[in-house]
């Protein structure tokens, strides 16, 4: 009885480590979201064979300036990082309702969980799009603290209702019932549409202040990466352009990017910055075409943001010095804290008793 009880218990045994292997099995690298079901067994990627960065043939011409990260590049890369939290964490959790947190919680540095991001209803390749940008986005913020250091992520409002105000402030008036994110892939791709081409915008003002050959090096990948997100974001919404967002009548994905597009440039107060997915004539790649797939200037180069109106943009203040919206506590790092500092001490000035 004993020897039979002994192979139950072996037999149990074994049962729940082949369980606990193919869990772990499915958290790769130690992380914390789900393996991709749909991908081919594991086996030697034929690009990774042909994988080589040390053969001289593949090694890049010397940096005219021999210097990795000079002082002054390191604040305003370390700025970009409040953007990069903000789309991990809202991708993160529409994909997998988890996010850094469970995922990668020693890149938050201890900063607090976003405030009421969720799952979301998503298709199969809306979510797909989420799953693989919100990873791409972990990648961003270990790359950018392991460059220039990191800063603790700020306390971020992903919540439904914020992004309702975004719309409602859009729009000039309550949209009924109010926008919501997550409820399904149309509203999603309009929410993503909010925020990522910012990041655009921030690294291309972002290029000419810095001058160390990695953190060039960095800009130009995050850069690549951020305007390939935006763009496919903005590929899935012209593809819908003339539909109707329900339960919305008479509203068209077209008409929510002409107001959200017009909504940041009169929130970051230096003119037009942004453009929707359909534009006058005039406006258009060489004045001659009214799509407006991407968005750029009159010689389709992208449009460049200066951290304040990045800030005055995503405060939903129209102040750089007054935090709000995506940001109830004001962005992290020296550049943000310095413009609530400014804020603070012109308050205790206006309120210091005349002598």
């Amino acid at each position: 009885m004993a020897s039979v009880s002994g192979t139950c218990c072996s037999r149990f045994l074994l049962l729940l480590l082949l369980v606990c292997s193919c869990s772990a099995a499915a958290l790769p690298g130690g992380t914390g979201y789900p393996a991709d079901p749909t991908c081919p067994p594991e086996k030697p990627s034929e690009l990774s064979l042909y994988t080589d960065y040390v053969s001289p043939q593949c090694k890049p011409s010397p940096p005219y300036i021999p210097v990795a990260v000079f002082p002054h590049d390191v604040e305003p890369i370390r700025f970009a990082l409040n953007l990069e939290f903000t789309e991990a964490e809202f991708f993160l959790h529409a994909a997998f309702g988890m996010g850094l947190d469970q995922i990668a919680p020693k890149l938050a540095l201890g900063g607090p969980p976003p405030i009421g991001a969720r799952k979301a209803n998503l298709d199969e390749v809306t979510w797909r799009v989420a799953a693989e940008f919100g990873l791409q986005e972990v990648g961003h913020v270990r790359a950018i603290e392991r460059t220039v250091g990191g800063i603790p992520r700020p306390l971020i409002d992903l919540s439904a209702h914020n992004f309702a105000r975004v719309m409602d402030m859009a729009f000039g008036y309550h949209l009924d019932p109010p926008f919501d994110p997550y409820i399904n892939s149309i509203n999603f791709l309009l929410a993503s549409y909010v925020i990522p081409y910012l990041g655009i915008n921030g690294y291309v003002a972002t290029n000419p202040v810095i001058d160390g050959y990695e953190s060039k090096k960095l800009l130009a990948g995050l850069l690549g990466v951020e305007a390939g997100q935006d763009a496919v974001f903005r590929a899935l919404l012209f593809e819908r352009l003339g539909e109707t967002v329900p339960p919305y009548r008479n509203i068209t994905v077209a008409e929510f990017t002409d107001r959200v597009s017009a909504l940041r440039n009169r929130l970051g107060r230096c003119g037009v910055k942004d453009e929707g997915l359909t534009v006058p004539r005039e406006l258009g790649a060489e004045g001659a075409i009214c799509t407006n797939v991407l968005s750029a200037d009159r010689d389709s180069l992208s449009y460049p943001r200066t951290p304040a109106e990045l800030l005055r943009i995503l405060y939903l203040t129209a102040d750089e010095h007054v935090p709000g919206g995506f940001y109830p506590k004001g962005a992290n790092g020296k550049i943000a804290r310095e413009y609530l500092r400014e804020s603070s001490h012109e308050l205790i000035l206006n309120e210091a008793p005349e002598h």
